[in-house]
Order: C-alpha cells, then sequence, then structure tokens
C-alpha cells in the first residue's frame, strides 16, 4: 500500500511539473518558446485570452513578455496610470489563463531611454520631468527623424537621486500583480545617456553608466529572487559589426556587455537578418534568446541557427543558447485582428503573423519525432 501510495504521489509530481514548465518534449528544443507583445487594453481582454488559449498554448508557448508599461492601476504611483489602464482583477484574469498553460508571464516598462515617442512624452517624464536627461531639448510639433537634436526617444537620468525610489515601486508593483519571477526592463535604443549638458552625467563614460543602470535593476530584483531581461542592442558595437545606431550602439555603451552581472537574460533582435550574434553574448558568459518580427525567412533560419548553436557548442556554452521570442511591435488588438484575418499558412508575406506562424511551425516540426 504504501508503495502505490509512493507511486501515486510521484506521479503527481510529474504532472505538476509539467503544468508549471510546459511541454517536456518542447523543452528539449528550446527552454524559451516566447512571445511579446503589448499588454491588451481592459476592453480588450476577453479576446486576448481567447488568443492565448487557441494560438498560444497549442504552439507550446511557455514565455509571454507583456508590455505593460503604464497599462496598470498602480497603487503604489496612480498618478502614473494611463487613462484606460488593466485593473487588478485583470491581471488575475491574465495569471490565471497562463497558469493553465503552463506560461511564464513577464511583465515589461520601459526604463531608462523610451521615455517619449514622436512627438509625446510618456507618463513618467510629464509627471516627473524633473527625471529627464535632455530637458533642454523639447518636443516637435512635428516629428522628423534625423533631426538636429538627435532626438529620437526622451531617455531619464539614472544618476537622478530620486528616480529609481519611483520607477521601483512601478516594478515591484507590477511583478507583484503578475506574481512574476521576472521583469523586462526594455533599454532597448538609448540615444541619450550622459549628455553633455546632464549636470550630473556630463563627462561620464556610457558604457559605466548604462552598465551601472544595468546593474542597478538587476540587484533591485535579485533582492526579490527575480531576474533582469533586457534588449543587447546597447552592448553590441555598431560600427564594427555594421549593424549600425539601432540595433546595435553608435554611442560607446557596447563595452557594458563586460560590466553588466552575468544572470542578464539578453533579447537579441535582428529583424533584417539572421545574425550570428547570440554567439557573442554567449562567449561573454550571457544567456540569449533570438527575436525575430516580421520576416518569416529570417525567423526560419533563426530558428535552425538556436538548433546549431546548441546542438555544436561545449557543455559550457550550450544552456545559455535558450531559445526564440516572437516579437510584435502593434498593439495587441491589430496584431490578433490581422492574425485571424491571415490565416492562410502559405502566405510569405513579411508581417508580424505570418513571421509568428512560420517561426513555430518549424519550432513544432522540431518537435516531431523521427519517422
Amino acid at each position: 500500500m504504501n508503495k502505490v501510495l509512493l507511486l501515486l504521489c510521484f506521479l503527481a509530481g510529474l504532472s505538476a511539473l509539467n503544468g508549471q514548465t510546459g511541454d517536456m518534449k518542447s523543452d528539449a528544443v528550446f527552454p524559451v518558446r516566447g512571445f511579446c507583445i503589448e499588454a491588451p487594453g481592459a476592453d480588450y481582454l476577453d479576446e486576448f485570452i481567447k488568443f492565448i488559449n487557441t494560438q498560444l498554448a497549442p504552439r507550446t508557448i511557455n514565455t509571454l513578455i507583456l508590455r505593460v508599461d503604464f497599462n496598470y492601476q498602480y497603487s503604489s504611483h496612480p498618478e502614473l496610470r494611463d487613462s484606460a489602464a488593466l485593473s487588478p482583477d485583470d491581471v488575475r484574469k491574465l495569471v490565471a489563463a497562463c497558469r493553465k498553460h503552463g506560461i511564464r508571464i513577464i511583465p515589461q516598462i520601459n526604463l531608462l531611454g523610451h521615455q517619449s515617442w514622436a512627438g509625446r512624452v510618456s507618463n513618467l517624464l510629464r509627471v516627473y520631468p524633473l527625471f529627464d536627461e535632455t530637458p533642454h531639448i523639447t518636443m516637435p510639433e512635428k516629428y522628423e527623424w534625423p533631426n538636429a537634436d538627435g532626438l529620437y526617444c526622451k531617455s531619464y537620468c539614472p544618476l537622478h537621486p530620486e528616480v529609481h525610489a519611483v520607477v521601483f515601486d512601478l516594478v515591484d508593483e507590477i511583478c507583484n500583480a503578475f506574481e512574476a519571477d521576472a521583469f523586462h526592463a526594455g533599454m532597448d535604443e538609448v540615444f541619450y545617456i550622459g549628455h553633455d549638458s546632464c549636470a550630473r552625467c556630463s563627462g561620464r563614460d556610457k558604457a559605466e553608466l548604462f552598465a551601472g543602470e544595468v546593474t542597478a535593476i538587476r540587484n533591485h530584483l535579485a533582492e526579490k529572487n527575480r531576474r533582469l531581461w533586457i534588449w543587447g542592442d546597447r552592448l553590441i558595437d555598431g560600427k564594427t559589426t555594421g549593424m549600425g545606431m539601432w540595433e546595435a550602439s553608435f554611442n560607446n555603451t557596447y563595452r557594458a556587455v563586460d560590466l553588466i552581472p552575468k544572470d542578464v537574460m539578453i533579447c537579441d533582435w535582428h529583424y533584417e537578418r539572421a545574425d550570428q550574434t547570440p554567439v557573442y553574448f554567449a562567449m561573454k558568459g550571457l544567456q540569449v534568446v533570438t527575436c525575430p518580427w516580421r520576416m518569416p525567412g529570417v525567423a526560419t533560419q533563426q530558428v535552425d541557427d538556436m538548433v546549431r548553436f546548441r546542438s555544436q557548442s561545449t557543455p559550457e556554452m550550450k544552456d545559455r543558447f535558450c531559445g526564440i521570442v516572437q516579437t510584435v511591435w502593434s498593439p495587441a488588438r491589430s496584431f490578433i485582428e490581422a492574425f485571424n484575418s491571415s490565416d492562410d499558412p502559405g502566405n510569405e508575406e513579411n508581417t508580424a503573423e505570418n513571421c509568428f506562424r512560420a517561426a513555430f511551425d518549424k519550432i513544432k516540426a522540431l518537435e516531431a519525432p523521427a519517422k
């Protein structure tokens, strides 16, 4: 009788493990099979949950990066909420839907950079203009690039003595709400850092400033056993590689790759080519996922590359190649409506929805047992 009870407990434990980590066969291909998208509005929550049930779960997605930013009813800083933000009850519904399928949610708030877009300042600098790295640069009535000010997106000053008290309140609250063990801080495309006009940052090494902010966020998360994820572009030398100022750095932040903690997860995005930069990050001792967007051919090559990196690496390197995260840069409603209206898997048009299908069809084929 005791043996039977032990066997039942063992089987129950396996079942629980599968519920937490997703499909074990899929895990053998990639530990991370991810999807990154803007969090839905409250009025589209039910449709988004339906998409989780009918599209993400069947594709064995096990990681959902939700770009929340200010789309949550923060109690710590209600002045920073969007006007129609997700409620705690809304978030609980999302968490329950994902837990049912073994999907881990990683919430994102853009930290450091992306504090404005086009001609609009986002909530943090609008409410707390004292945090602005470049307060002398005003937002244009009509945004154009390039421009004389080098304005792409505003940044907050990482050395402002009060900025972390505010942003860390948001980070803690959103991680608690989503019951998250990891947080995505964005930190991509940071053009304004160590600006000559900043009384605190002027003359400082930009790589050290960037690494210092990564480390500060990482250390804060580590206090509650949470892990930091960031985009990887600021850690690549854009001039030497020829990758340019968008998917790599022209302002010398790239040397931060040797200064940041090794437990930061790197989301390595390249959308026009299947660049081999995951190897670069892995050789620096960092774990990495590769991130496609809208080109199916590039995405399937990135899947093949990640398989090759994992299969042809030393034991020390193999586990640093963690998988794939499909990125979506349109609102959740726009993406899902386009996805539902373009259900032809043979359509090779360069769209995020077709890229998503292609990448995860490729992964599904890798999961299939050999005949």
